[in-house]
């Protein structure tokens, strides 16, 4: 039963990163309708940066805010240099953020190596806190939890109570009209890019902390919030939530209790949703 819990606690972790992840990638595809394949970059960016200012400033704090900023930063250059010129052509944009992913994956790994990275933790986090039923557990996966929670719940009052928010559910159903209207749409779409990067550069600090930093984890994670999204559902925060959350404890147990079958299991996860639900859980046409 110990094990049991552990597993079920580590794929809770696991999903709180998935669902980061997919939080920007759900503002991106499915609000702005904007196919961005180099989503995995912005994690991989943050990572890396948030590991070197946190090296440089011995801040872990720090590294949390620097490397959303630069994976904010490269998602606004991104935004207006190679999207905002194919609006609507989602062929060309999946073809031009792949190349992108791949011009950033090489030049990270040139500059920083093929090594594996470790973050320096707070010793507040470092350590162990003691869960009843499951005994020790690591801090920091603690704190994952916490950091998840309040990015969904501010993300989710920012679309749903402030004047952006309903511009941004506005820009989904009419765009032309919200033009007409007076609001910039460009812009508006500029903000919500950069948003979706910024969380997913704190996915990256946060998802290194746990694990480690590497060359290839921007695959990795592009493709699980990719099946996070399909499930839950196109542009939906509580979707992504119950998305994370499928995907993140069909890992942990898969691994935990048929390794071989693993992969399979999120695959048909997603297969068996999609088969009732066409638009996801929480999706709409």
């Amino acid at each position: 039963m110990k094990i049991l819990l552990n597993v079920l606690m580590n794929g809770l972790t696991l999903a709180c990163i998935y669902f980061m992840v997919a939080c920007g990638f759900s503002l991106i595809f499915g609000l702005l309708r904007t196919i961005n394949l180099a989503h995995g970059s912005l994690y991989l960016v943050g990572a890396y940066v948030g590991h070197d200012l946190g090296v440089r400033t011995s801040s872990w704090v720090l590294g949390l805010a620097g490397g959303a900023l630069a994976a904010g930063l490269v998602g606004a250059l991104m935004q207006v240099v190679l999207l905002r010129k194919t609006e609507g052509d989602n062929l060309r944009q999946a073809l031009l953020t792949v190349g992108f992913s791949i011009v950033v994956a090489d030049l990270l790994l040139w500059h920083y190596g093929a090594a594996t990275y470790q973050f320096d933790l707070p010793a507040a986090v470092a350590e162990a806190t003691d869960i009843p039923g499951v005994g020790p557990y690591s801090t920091i996966r603690l704190l994952v939890v916490a950091m998840a929670v309040l990015v969904g719940l501010a993300l989710w009052l920012i679309l749903r109570f402030t004047k952006l928010g309903m511009a941004v559910r506005a820009a989904v159903d009419d765009r032309v009209m919200l033009a007409a209207l007076g609001f910039e749409v460009r812009s508006l779409y500029l903000v919500i890019f950069v948003l979706g990067a910024l969380v997913c550069g704190l996915a990256g600090v946060v998802g290194g902390s746990v694990f480690s930093v590497a060359p290839g984890e921007d695959a990795r994670f592009l493709l699980s919030s990719l099946v996070v999204v399909i499930i839950g559902g196109m542009g939906s925060l509580p979707g992504a939530a119950m998305g994370a959350l499928l995907v993140g404890f069909s890992e942990q147990l898969g691994l935990a209790y048929f390794p071989n079958y693993a992969v399979t299991a999120t695959f048909g996860l997603m297969v068996a949703v999609l088969a009732v639900r066409p638009h996801g859980l929480f999706g709409r046409a």
